[in-house]
């Protein structure tokens, strides 16, 4: 994956952090932004990987 997409998932993923930490926030687990790092780097893990299967299934149709 190129450096272009990886932003762009970094702006999608940074878009939705305030939503998952008010979700954290309600639940009773204070993180700072930073405690979130690993987090962020996991989502990004998963919409490279839903991107390559969707690159795929496009492929083969």
């Amino acid at each position: 994956m190129d450096q272009e997409m990886s932003m762009k998932f970094m702006q999608i993923a940074m878009k939705h952090m305030p939503e998952g930490k008010a979700f954290l926030d309600e639940k009773g687990i204070e993180l700072e932004m930073e405690d979130l790092q690993p987090m962020l780097e996991l989502l990004m893990k998963v919409m490279a990987e839903a991107y390559e299967l969707g690159k795929e299934s496009a492929e083969t149709k």
